[in-house]
């Protein structure tokens, strides 16, 4: 068995996520829909990296996303919980439930099956959110492609979150 169960691309970034916002004195929380505490999980391979995780949020249902970070109904209802608007309000509500600095938020559609002509499969939304900004959502909607798998889609979607994560 080797040191570690995930890949070395998403474990080496990991690692640098961990040194920047160590040596930034930042500390992290996540809100994680369709990757399931996959970027949690990079991080916390990461020997002492409990200085800089906060904590992590999997909210994979919509009712988790309401319980556990404040996501609205009617916000879910109105723009889906594939939206900037759903992924904005999943980093707020992360950031308003820990003692982070930034918090990074993904949703998407992994497959196989579900999505729409709207979002379909491979679609995933991200949002990042600096506690005391008061500068506008920073969201980005990717398209990682339908012919991807789901694990692909996934490991994709943990490396950009992890990249949002960086300094």
């Amino acid at each position: 068995m080797t040191d570690t169960l995930l890949p070395s691309d998403i474990t080496e970034l990991a690692a640098r996520v961990i040194e920047e916002n160590r040596a930034a004195g930042r500390r992290i929380a996540l809100a994680e829909s369709c990757t399931g505490g996959l970027v949690a999980a990079a991080l916390t391979e990461i020997a002492g990296s409990s200085d800089v995780l906060d904590r992590g949020f999997v909210t994979y249902s919509n009712e988790a996303k309401m319980e556990s970070l404040n996501v609205a109904s009617d916000l879910i209802e109105t723009f889906g919980a594939v939206s900037i608007a759903c992924v904005w309000a999943m980093a707020q509500g992360a950031l308003a439930n820990s003692r982070a600095d930034v918090a990074v938020a993904i949703s998407g559609v992994a497959g196989p099956g579900g999505g729409s002509a709207l979002k379909p499969v491979g679609t995933v939304v991200f949002a990042r959110s600096v506690r005391g900004s008061d500068g506008e959502p920073e969201g980005e909607l990717r398209s990682f492609g339908a012919d991807l798998s789901r694990a692909e889609i996934r490991h994709r979607a943990a490396v950009c979150a992890l990249e949002l994560l960086l300094p």
